[in-house]
């Protein structure tokens, strides 16, 4: 048996074998909106952060904004 006809069957003999099995994972949509759900939090707690360090620089005495 040549190596293209082996390569034929087993690709034909997989691919029969995943349509076959219905339950293939979860659909991409629900993990996207996580992830942006994810990216959306992470981005409050830094803003979060962001404010009350600035806060505690300006209450140093002799503290200047950098240039």
């Amino acid at each position: 048996m040549s190596i293209l006809s082996y390569l034929h069957v087993v690709l034909t003999t997989r691919l029969a074998e995943l349509r076959r099995d219905g339950e293939r994972g979860d659909s991409p949509v629900p993990t996207a909106v996580i992830i942006a759900g994810l990216v959306a939090v992470a981005m409050a707690v830094t803003a979060v952060a962001l404010t009350k360090a600035n806060d505690w620089m300006t209450k140093i005495p002799g503290y200047s904004p950098p240039k």
